[in-house]
């Protein structure tokens, strides 16, 4: 279908006619990889093949430095990756994008605001995203929204079953065969929570509208805070929890990067300073020498890996266990870097029990929520009194 769609506005060269005296037209099916975008480009090649009237409209075929196809009425079609955030994309511009599994790009927010919106802003270009659900994750959000707007946007969902081309037997078999969460997300095209979250949508929801926002210390409230640092490409990232009642609240959110440990160290001794309470440090691979240096505030660490990965294990799962008792809550917080736009609930909704490697916001939660569970009186005594900071 998306090979058909291309072919069509390739040579009809759609769009507005204002914009027809540029005399080019280019058109571009990107995907995670050149692989996968390579499979609509050879579908292209070959509804066009074998058929005399469509290879007059064809000038020619090149694979260097990437697959394009050059139509005689000047159209250009062209197979992209988006990986490296899309940067293989800049400096193009395009009239028609077509995204395709679109759901598994690991940098939407930046790729499609930051990179795509302006190729496609020369000529008004249309956004087309393609793709089999992966949970409700972006991809899920992005449809919501967009169907929202049925004035300038179209949605659409469809089964496997509907194609008469796919075996009905293979399909019905595989129906048998397959979880009931499967079934819904790769033939029927559903979104649904694929069973590997760590915290599903519904719960983050929860946790956002019970959150009160980030506050400085108040007096006479209690609060702790856990930290997990950086190994090398990721950040460091530092949250302080409320304890004063439930749902514990998350009152600051400290995340950086490429900063020295003394630095590291300072802020972590500036956030105990300010607040006040019990500090847990992801102790991961440094151990000693990281509790060493911050001993002072009483710190202690957490080793991920101990226990043959258990320990994270357990964490992870306390973290869970609070958000279904609607024990914890947060705000939306955002970051915007030199090259993404980063989400605190962005992060909790990608992390699943296989890929969580990068998720230092939810580890740095994990760590605090773990600390406010172990309860009053692991720490009453060695409390200290929060102070506000200077205006």
């Amino acid at each position: 279908m998306q090979a058909t769609k291309i072919i069509h506005r390739c040579i009809f060269r759609i769009r507005k006619l204002k914009y027809d005296s540029s005399g080019r037209y280019t058109v571009v099916n990107a995907s995670i990889t050149m692989d996968q975008a390579k499979i609509i480009f050879h579908n292209v090649l070959r509804l066009i093949k074998g058929r005399p009237l469509m290879e007059l409209l064809v000038n020619c075929v090149r694979w260097t430095p990437y697959p394009q196809l050059y139509f005689a009425n000047g159209a250009v079609f062209t197979a992209r990756s988006t990986q490296n955030r899309g940067e293989h994309l800049l400096g193009n511009d395009y009239d028609f994008f077509s995204f395709d599994e679109a759901a598994f790009e690991l940098h939407p927010d930046y790729v499609l605001d930051e990179v795509v919106a302006m190729r496609l802003a020369d000529r008004e270009g249309m956004l087309d995203l393609v793709s089999t659900p992966k949970g409700k994750n972006w991809f899920y959000r992005r449809a919501v929204e967009l169907s929202k707007r049925p004035e300038t946007c179209y949605v659409q969902q469809g089964a496997t079953l509907e194609n008469p081309h796919v075996s009905r037997e293979y399909v019905e078999r595989k129906i048998r065969t397959l979880s009931e969460s499967r079934v819904s997300q790769n033939i029927l095209g559903e979104f649904v929570d694929t069973g590997d979250e760590i915290i599903s949508e519904d719960l983050i929801q929860k946790a956002l509208a019970l959150s009160s926002g980030l506050c400085i210390p108040k007096e006479g409230h209690r609060y702790c805070h856990g930290w997990d640092l950086a190994r090398k490409v990721t950040h460091t990232v530092g949250v302080t929890i409320d304890l004063t009642s439930k749902p514990y609240q998350v009152v600051a959110i400290e995340r950086f990067q490429g900063r020295d440990w003394n630095s590291v160290f300072s802020a972590i001794r500036k956030q105990h300073k300010k607040y006040g309470g019990q500090v847990l440090v992801d102790s991961t691979g440094l151990g000693d020498v990281v509790l060493s240096q911050v001993a002072d505030i009483g710190a202690e660490g957490y080793n991920f890996g101990s226990g043959g990965g258990k320990a994270k294990i357990e964490l992870l799962t306390n973290l869970q266990l609070m958000h279904e008792r609607e024990e914890i809550a947060y705000p939306y917080f955002e970051q915007v870097g030199s090259d993404e736009l980063w989400s605190n609930l962005q992060e909790l909704r990608e992390a699943t029990w296989s890929d969580n490697s990068a998720c230092d916001f939810m580890m740095a939660l994990a760590l605090a929520c773990w600390t406010a569970g172990r309860g009053d009186r692991d720490w009453t005594a060695r409390r200290v009194q929060p102070k506000a900071d200077k205006i």
